[in-house]
């Protein structure tokens, strides 16, 4: 495991206060779960970084030990691991993900 690596991930979850590591781009998802997620993202109507784990090997094969995380897509609001597609999606049914990405973006804009 790289720690150059790790740092990277370290830096891209602390520097971004709602971030997804996926398959492909909000524009152009590479799997299904990450279409989910970005569709579920995008109807919360805050900005999000992504990472494409596709374009970034290292991180795809890493990410999963730094997170204890095994799948992808992966949601990190305000540095904390929020989970996967089902669990994005559970979330938002409940109302509470837009809440989440609202005061994660609130947060880092204050």
């Amino acid at each position: 495991m790289s720690e150059d690596v790790m740092e990277q991930i370290r830096q891209q979850i602390e520097n971004n206060p709602v971030l997804l590591f996926m398959k492909g781009s909000p524009r152009l998802p590479q799997c299904g779960f990450s279409s989910r997620a970005v569709q579920v993202l995008a109807a919360c109507g805050e900005k999000f970084a992504y990472v494409d784990v596709l374009a970034h090997p290292e991180i795809r094969v890493n990410l999963p030990k730094y997170a204890n995380w095994p799948t992808f897509p992966q949601l990190w609001i305000g540095g904390e691991l929020v989970g996967g597609s089902d669990i994005i999606s559970d979330l938002y049914e409940k109302g509470d993900l837009q809440k989440m990405v609202k005061d994660a973006v609130g947060s880092a804009d204050a």
